[in-house]
């Protein structure tokens, strides 16, 4: 054990009365922490000392977030790839249709687990992220999360950039877009003389970009404004659709709807197959 100097120790107690914080006065003196606690442990701060230490450390934390907005803090640090990719596209289409990309973290939910494992297994091959557990609501919907600031702050500005993207990309790429929103918010429809594909989606400026996406593959569709939904109707449309987009193979209606046909589990794509072959020729 060393012998402390006693101005040092005095010199500690004066700081110490000044309001200086222990972190303050350990880089004045250069001595250890547990030595410095030791000699002014014993000395009472006022209200209005506590308070000024308080504010001074709130001004600190505050400044250090602003310096983190839209990042991870140290050792989370989130690839973010600056081209599109198609497995890139299709899940930044997947969150803008059904997911929630806010400024802390992106959520993805759907009743199919097979969109679940594909948004997973797309994140983690593109940003090698996994999400918190799984949660399984009562009506059946899972939901997966991300809590990372810059993945948020990333997809965003993708989504944003998507829309504008996707307009002018390949056939390949606008597929993706198409397949990641009838696969979300599609579905087949046959009953009796009426057969449809409908999309339904709250913001009329996506389907008016999916109908033009549609028409870059030959398939006529119109949009119904008072239900906000995409129809695509008529056997050549139906059958375009199927051959050059379709439902993704396992994804399944929600048979416990309230306005369910069927009443029973049914693949879309097998619905949409059942209804082109109910044309008479």
């Amino acid at each position: 054990m060393y012998r402390i100097d006693p101005l040092l120790i005095e010199k500690c107690r004066a700081l110490r009365k000044k309001a200086f914080t222990l972190g303050e006065i350990i880089r004045v003196v250069k001595l250890p922490k547990t030595t410095v606690y030791d000699h002014i442990h014993d000395i009472p701060l006022s209200i209005e000392i506590k308070k000024r230490i308080q504010e001074k450390n709130t001004k600190r934390i505050n400044k250090l977030n602003r310096q983190r907005k839209g990042k991870c803090w140290p050792g989370r640090v989130v690839p973010k790839p600056k081209g599109w990719t198609n497995e890139l596209i299709l899940l930044i289409a997947h969150f803008m249709f059904d997911g929630e990309i806010g400024t802390h973290s992106c959520v993805y939910q759907n009743r199919n687990l097979i969109l679940i494992k594909r948004v997973k297994t797309l994140v983690k091959n593109i940003f090698n992220l996994n999400p918190i557990p799984r949660f399984y609501t009562e009506t059946g919907v899972h939901r997966i999360s991300y809590h990372y600031v810059e993945l948020a702050n990333y997809f965003q500005k993708k989504s944003i950039q998507l829309k504008k993207y996707i307009k002018v990309a390949s056939l390949r790429d606008k597929k993706s877009f198409l397949h990641a929103f009838f696969d979300d918010e599609g579905c087949a429809y046959h009953w009796k003389n009426a057969r449809k594909v409908r999309g339904y989606q709250h913001n009329l400026k996506i389907l008016k970009l999916v109908q033009d996406l549609l028409k870059d593959f030959g398939i006529e569709s119109r949009i119904e404004k008072k239900y906000k939904e995409i129809v695509i109707s008529r056997k050549e449309n139906l059958i375009k659709f199927q051959d050059k987009i379709n439902f993704s193979k396992g994804i399944y209606i929600n048979p416990e709807r309230k306005n369910s046909i069927w009443k029973k589990k049914l693949e879309k794509r097998e619905i949409l197959k059942k209804a082109i072959a109910s044309y008479t020729i």
